[in-house]
């Protein structure tokens, strides 16, 4: 009887290891919550940046990166807020009002945005290679970006010069 009672007190244990096991250790997760969302969509077939998805080891190894930058943000005197990424959830919601305003820059792409630490990534599919100046002045525009960056494949069947969501 002691031993039946010894192997059941394991039980809830065992049930909790083996559901963390049977997660895939390459599950892509947004662990940070960083803002990730769509700015266009015409373009067929564009395909979808990885965003801000890692997995758990990148996570890991992104935790500190990410502790340091937003503190070193507000020691140097760059931020009022105590941390860098405090800031994007407001530039997020600022860059999807200001794309709302400019309805002919976002003409003919499919784009999304990723804000991260003050710091705006557009990322997706455009005619041509001019577009990213205007796409870089456009975010730079928006209160609190510190800094833009421009990613776009602009031919269809080209490789996009962004990471990409697999499975998209």
């Amino acid at each position: 009887m002691d031993q039946r009672r010894g192997v059941l007190s394991c039980l809830p244990f065992l049930v909790l290891a083996s559901a963390a096991l049977a997660q895939a250790p390459d599950e892509l997760r947004n662990w940070f919550d960083d803002p990730f969302f769509p700015l266009s969509s015409e373009v067929p077939d564009c395909p979808v940046p990885l965003g801000p998805f890692m997995t758990e080891a990148e996570r890991r190894v992104q935790a500190h990166h990410r502790a340091e930058r937003g503190t070193t943000c507000w020691l140097a005197g760059q931020c009022e807020r105590p941390n860098a990424y405090a800031y994007d959830q407001g530039i997020a919601q600022a860059l999807r009002a200001a794309a709302l305003d400019r309805p002919a820059l976002f003409a003919g792409t499919s784009l999304w945005a990723t804000v991260q630490g003050r710091v705006v990534f557009i990322e997706g599919c455009a005619a041509g290679p001019h577009a990213a100046a205007e796409l870089e002045r456009f975010a730079r525009a928006v209160p609190g970006v510190q800094q833009a960056l421009v990613l776009l494949r602009t031919g269809a069947g080209a490789a996009p010069p962004y990471r990409v969501r697999p499975g998209r």
